[in-house]
């Protein structure tokens, strides 16, 4: 992939530490649930996670389902699949699919699973980490296993800080972490699309550059969005004309007629964060797989 590049550090002590107790705990894993946003399949995805897992069976699952542009979306699913991996697309606020995800399981881990029964072992609980960037869902998928509120939940990064195991019943336990980023964002386009879907805070880059890449995005793949949502056709030459148009029409002013900004980039950013804004992928394939 070939594009600009940045130089964007952001990166907690407390995923600094993640890595390392993962690392430590490496030999208590059977198996790692990968969690990456459906719209943002490669941005989200953890550029260094084979360092950290090394050969560990991995199930990639994609969540956000019900937000992604399914077509788009579908291109990273056989690219992945290409690549050897198992996949499965779903959204984890609602029917997440356990069976599919336990056969899968079951799939990657036969080898492990006959190496102990020729040893004369009996099967034993399978021991799963769910790993993913900031706001990819890990702590809803968990909740929605487990079936009752086992984590904390909330729709901003950086929610959960430390690695806890969490018992399901005898046939897994998993064990949760942190959202996770890598020490430098490289790749422009991979940093704006972690900080359009919320996967990095907002604060990182200039809300002004991330409300702009939202609406030019939007304006390039899903003019029909933009024109439902925004009442706009194009973006302007001059985005803040753009800006101007929004906050007009949803009553983002100040006393003397003036554009308040900061409700305009709330607006923007919060479509999205709420999932009002759907059928989105950002990442997309053609462009970002050459």
């Amino acid at each position: 992939m070939t594009e600009n590049k940045t130089n964007i550090n952001w990166y907690p002590g407390h995923m600094a530490k993640a890595k390392r107790l993962i690392k430590e705990r490496l030999e208590l894993i059977d198996i790692v649930y990968e969690l990456v946003d459906a719209r943002i399949p490669y941005s989200s995805k953890m550029q260094d996670m084979d360092d950290i897992i090394q050969t560990k069976p991995r199930l990639l699952i994609m969540t956000k389902a019900d937000l992604c542009d399914k077509e788009e979306t579908k291109k990273w699913i056989s690219y992945y699949e290409s690549l050897g991996y198992q996949v499965i697309l779903t959204d984890v606020t609602k029917n997440l699919p356990m069976k599919e995800i336990m056969e899968k399981t079951n799939l990657l881990l036969s080898d492990f699973q006959e190496k102990r029964k020729q040893k004369g072992l009996n099967e034993r609980k399978v021991r799963a980490l769910v790993v993913g960037v900031p706001n990819v869902g890990k702590s809803t998928f968990i909740n929605r296993i487990v079936g009752k509120k086992a984590v904390k939940v909330g729709n901003k990064p950086g929610v959960t800080k430390t690695l806890d195991w969490i018992r399901l019943n005898d046939k897994i336990e998993l064990l949760d972490s942190p959202g996770i980023l890598w020490p430098k964002l490289e790749q422009e386009t991979v940093a704006y699309n972690l900080a359009s879907l919320t996967a990095m805070k907002e604060e990182i880059l200039p809300l002004y550059d991330i409300v702009v890449y939202i609406l030019e995005t939007l304006g390039k793949y899903y003019p029909q969005i933009l024109q439902e949502r925004y009442g706009i056709d194009e973006i302007d030459e001059d985005p803040v004309d753009t800006l101007d148009k929004i906050g007009k029409r949803r009553g983002c002013m100040i006393r003397g007629g003036e554009i308040d900004y900061e409700k305009v980039y709330s607006v923007v950013l919060n479509d999205v964060k709420n999932g009002m804004i759907k059928n989105i992928t950002f990442d997309r394939f053609d462009q970002m797989i050459k």
